[in-house]
This record gives structure tokens, C-alpha cells and sequence, in this order.
């Protein structure tokens, strides 16, 4: 089949999981139209995409060299970049030499067209629409070369936290529709996925633009026979309702695990980032998951660093943090972005600081996930297996609540979920399920 294509394409994909799901989809698209299949190993590619990311400074940074190095590197290749750097900053992307196509994220759906037109004629293109008039929701569910499916459910954010550009980069808050969403799951199923994960910016907002709910969209995925596994990827606590905890709590498929953005445990830095809650709110939600589903994994986003985070209020974050019992911390600096309303804040952290908070906070997490593992052994857990490079004599897998898990590599537990026994840094299979 390979030999059918003319083309063959290379991804690098930078920030969520919503880029890769759509990095994913992309290249399903070129490779079902006939036009290009993804490289393997050290071929040569024609074609590069680079989807983009810009939710820090560093992110920036990133996405420059990254498209920089794949002009250098394959200098005959027809480059696209797309993504929320090319939203931002498309005109001066599109003033490097070797950069051939630039596509905002409204035209994030039409890159196969675009890439289509490019090979027919060679002429630069250059897409990209104002944020403010972003309205489509292109509809994305792959998993690439993983397991897992990333089946992306909204897109955009209509929050204007003072420190972030996502809602410039992605426009306004907009999803499909739950009919829509079933019939990718199904498909999933139909082609053997097991496992999904569900993406967005701010899935909590599900259905503002079709008049459903987040609640309605996880009942009916719920119900698609096949898939046997679902996985929250990120929302927000103000958006996390309890009836949803509850739900999660009962359902047939959707995994004891929630990552939900906390940014800071301190109410006044919470406020300057005009944050939706405070800390009360963040505690009463991590209880009540608590409460009701004893086992479940709970990640959080954390922020330090931030404009106006003194030293006292970064100890006090870090205590309230430190009181919740969570079992994972997303921890990274605060990045200045332009045009932001925080660079109105006057406080200021030095870098140097920034870094040694980073490291406190990591601290944190790393000590909370490795009790909460050993909490954990001696039980048994379903695992979902994936696909180990090829030549591995190991394999790897998460159980239901994501705790990441290594065996013997052995073929027919490939995309199987198996019941096994956690053991130290041994985890032994019992049998299948």
C-alpha cells in the first residue's frame, strides 16, 4: 500500500493533546486521499507540517526552531505550519525563507486542501483568519501510532485569564455535536480502539453552541458499546459539576481519573489571574472525588512564577496545594505573553526564583504520585496495553487509574485490557479480561 503514494509527510506536533489529535486527523485525511503517508524511521520527508503551540514564551521559542531545523534538514520538502504559534504570529512565520504554507486555526481543517492546491501550482499561501471571527469546529478523533484515541469535543475559550493567549489563538468557545461525537466513538470501536481521550480547550464549556451539555455528551459516550475506556483530559473546576463526579463515579467506562487546572493555591493570586473560582471551590471538588471514588488519580495544573506571587503567597499556595492530597502536579513557570492583561501587574518574580519554586512544587508532586503508588500495591488493576516500539522486550500500559505499569513484552496483550497485580517495581500479569 505505501508504494501507492507518491508523498510521504512528517509531523511534529508541540503543546496538548487536542494539537496532537489534530496532527493525528491530518495526516488520516492526506493518507485516505491518497496524497501522502506519514515517514518511517530516517526516510526522507516531502512534506512537513508543524503544528504549533504558543502558551509560553518557550513554546515560542520551540516553534521557531523546530521550523527552522526542518528547512535545514529537508530543504526540498514543502513546509506548513499551523497551530496557535501561526494564529498569532502568521506574518512573520511566513517571512522565513522555506516556510510555504501558513494556516491560522480556523483553516486547520482545510490543510490536506491546502497542501493539495501547493503540489499542484507551488504558490505560498497564507490563511489566517482574526480570532474574533473564528466559528468552525473542525471535528478530530485519531490516536497516530498510540493506543489511545484523542477525540476532540470543543475547541476555543471564551475565559480571558490575565496571564494566557489561548483565546486570541483558538477564538471563541465552540463544539460539535453529541450525535456527531457518538458516531466517532462508534468508529473508534469499529476499528478496535479501546481506549478514548477526551479533548478540547475548555471541554467544561461542551455544548454553549448546540445547547447540550458536557453531562449528556459523557452519558451518551457512555453508552457506545467497544470502547471500553474513556479518559476526562482536562476542565475546569468551576465547570466540573458534581454531577459529572458523580457520573464518572458509576459509569461502565469512564476511568477513575481527572486532571483538572487549579494555577495557584493562593485566592489573591487567583484573583490578579482572573480565575473563575477560589480555593474553596478547588478543595470542595477534590473532596468530593475523594469521597466517591476513593482510588481515582487527580493531576493538577499549577502556575508559579506569576506577576504578583510574593514569596508568602507562593508558601501559601504551596501548603494548600500540599493539604489536598492530590496525586500529580503539571507544574511549569510563568511566561510573559504579549498583550496580555498580566504585564499590567507590577510585582515581578525573577527567573532565577520562578525555577526554584518550579522545583519546590515538583518536589511536591513527586513525593504524592510515589505514596499514592505504594498505596496501591499489592492490589489488582485493569491495564490497557499499548503497542512497545519495535524490538522491545517490554511493554507498557496504564491501569484504570493511571498508573503507568511494565512487562515482559508479550504480542496477544497488545491493545488487551489485562488485570494485574502491582508489585513494587514488579507488576505481574493475573489474567486477561
Amino acid at each position: 500500500m505505501a508504494s501507492e503514494f507518491l508523498h510521504r509527510v512528517k509531523f511534529v506536533t508541540l503543546g496538548c493533546k487536542l494539537n496532537f489529535s489534530e496532527s493525528a486527523t491530518i495526516g488520516q485525511q492526506l493518507q485516505e486521499r491518497g496524497i501522502a503517508r506519514v515517514v518511517k524511521g530516517n526516510e526522507v520527508p516531502d512534506i512537513c507540517v508543524v503544528n504549533t503551540c504558543s502558551v509560553t514564551s518557550l513554546a515560542d521559542r520551540k516553534c521557531r526552531q523546530h521550523i527552522r531545523s526542518l528547512i535545514r534538514s529537508y530543504p526540498e520538502a514543502l513546509v506548513v505550519v499551523t497551530g496557535c504559534y501561526a494564529q498569532l504570529q502568521g506574518k512573520n512565520i511566513a517571512e522565513i525563507d522555506g516556510v510555504d504554507i501558513v494556516l491560522g486555526n480556523e483553516q486547520k481543517g482545510e490543510v490536506v486542501d491546502y497542501i493539495e492546491q501547493w503540489l499542484n501550482d507551488h504558490n505560498k499561501a497564507i490563511a489566517v483568519t482574526p480570532h474574533k471571527d473564528i466559528r468552525r469546529f473542525s471535528p478530530s478523533c485519531e490516536c497516530g501510532d498510540r493506543t489511545r484515541y484523542f477525540l476532540k469535543v470543543q475547541d476555543g475559550c471564551d475565559y480571558y485569564c490575565s496571564y494566557c493567549t489561548i483565546p486570541l489563538a483558538r477564538g471563541r468557545s465552540r463544539s460539535g455535536s453529541i450525535s456527531s461525537l457518538v458516531d466517532q466513538a462508534q468508529d473508534v470501536a469499529s476499528r478496535g480502539g479501546k481506549e478514548i481521550v477526551i479533548t478540547g480547550v475548555n471541554i467544561g464549556d461542551f455544548g454553549k453552541n448546540t445547547g447540550e451539555s458536557f453531562l449528556d455528551l459523557i452519558k451518551a459516550l457512555d453508552q457506545v458499546e467497544g470502547i471500553e475506556r474513556y479518559r476526562i483530559s482536562s476542565i475546569e473546576p468551576d465547570l466540573l459539576g458534581d454531577d459529572v463526579i458523580d457520573y464518572c463515579a458509576s459509569s461502565r467506562a469512564f476511568m477513575p481519573h481527572f486532571h483538572i487546572p487549579l494555577q495557584s493555591g493562593n485566592d489573591e493570586v487567583l484573583q490578579l489571574m482572573r480565575r473563575h473560582y477560589d480555593r474553596d471551590l478547588f478543595a470542595r471538588k477534590v473532596e468530593r472525588i475523594h469521597s466517591t471514588i476513593p482510588h481515582c488519580f487527580i493531576g493538577v495544573d499549577v502556575m508559579v512564577g506569576t506577576r504578583g506571587e510574593t514569596p508568602e503567597r507562593f508558601d501559601d499556595s504551596l501548603q494548600f496545594i500540599a493539604s489536598l492530597g492530590v496525586q500529580h502536579l503539571h507544574v511549569f513557570p510563568y511566561s510573559e505573553r504579549p498583550g496580555t492583561m498580566a504585564l499590567r501587574i507590577p510585582y515581578i518574580v525573577p527567573k532565577a526564583v520562578r525555577d526554584e519554586r518550579v522545583a519546590r512544587m515538583m518536589e511536591l508532586s513527586d513525593r504524592q504520585q510515589r505514596e499514592f503508588i505504594e498505596r496501591q500495591l499489592g492490589t489488582e488493576r485493569p491495564v490497557l496495553f499499548e503497542q512497545p516500539p519495535a524490538g522491545s522486550k517490554v511493554m507498557h500500559g496504564f491501569t484504570d487509574n493511571y498508573i503507568r505499569v511494565t512487562v515482559p513484552y508479550r504480542e496477544e496483550l497488545v491493545n488487551r485490557v489485562s488485570m494485574v497485580r502491582l508489585e513494587s517495581s514488579i507488576v505481574s500479569e493475573t489474567h486477561n479480561s
